[in-house]
């Protein structure tokens, strides 16, 4: 089932997700909506804030970035993506390492806009997979993003979050807009600002 994700504003997406037991009601099929709305909106990760769940839980398919042109050099960030689908429950960041490297991020909830977001290139996060086994393990390069970017979704925090206090003012009005639902999208959206029977 496509879900509707919930724009940039809706206060969700500003919330500290709550951790889950293993006997969540629904999760199979919870997981699986995600994947489905995630493929829906062309997106790489969707986070179950997302979908309006403050839950700690978030998917991940990364083989897009796997996708090279045949006239291409594969990107070495882009190594070992292809396949590269996962499930994250309850998620914990140990250690985040390296020296930072900036990248054009988007979100499927602050649709439009993408900026720049520095980020360190390694980490090491725990967390269990859909059949709650425990994983306790490294990614580096876009792997590390992706997965960077969901986990801040379930910290309540948006990549527009990492931007600097000017860019962040230059983005204001398409930010309201956004929240208004005053944008062109692909895909179903909830916006907080929108009246109601608009959607």
């Amino acid at each position: 089932m496509i879900l509707p994700i919930v724009a940039y504003g809706s206060p969700v997406l500003k919330k500290m997700a709550d951790e889950i037991e293993e006997d969540y009601e629904g999760l199979a099929d919870l997981i699986s909506n995600m994947f489905e709305t995630m493929y829906e909106a062309s997106g790489v990760g969707l986070a179950a804030p997302q979908i309006g769940k403050s839950i700690r839980l978030f998917v991940i398919d990364a083989s897009p970035f796997a996708e090279v042109d045949e006239d291409e050099e594969p990107d070495p960030k882009a190594a070992g993506l292809k396949g590269f689908k996962k499930v994250f429950i309850n998620p914990i960041i140990e250690t985040e390492e390296g020296e930072e490297w900036g990248f054009q991020e988007g979100c499927l909830s602050i649709p439009t806009i993408r900026e720049e977001v520095m980020r360190n290139p390694q980490i090491r996060i725990t967390y269990y997979d859909e059949n709650w086994n425990y994983c306790d393990k490294e990614y580096d390069g876009y792997a590390a993003r992706i997965i960077q970017h969901e986990y801040d979704h379930v910290e309540g925090i948006l990549f527009t979050d990492h931007l600097s206090p000017l860019k962040k003012r230059i983005l204001k009005k398409k930010l309201v807009q956004i929240s208004k639902g005053d944008i062109e999208v692909a895909y179903r959206m909830k916006f907080p600002s929108l009246k109601r029977g608009k959607r």
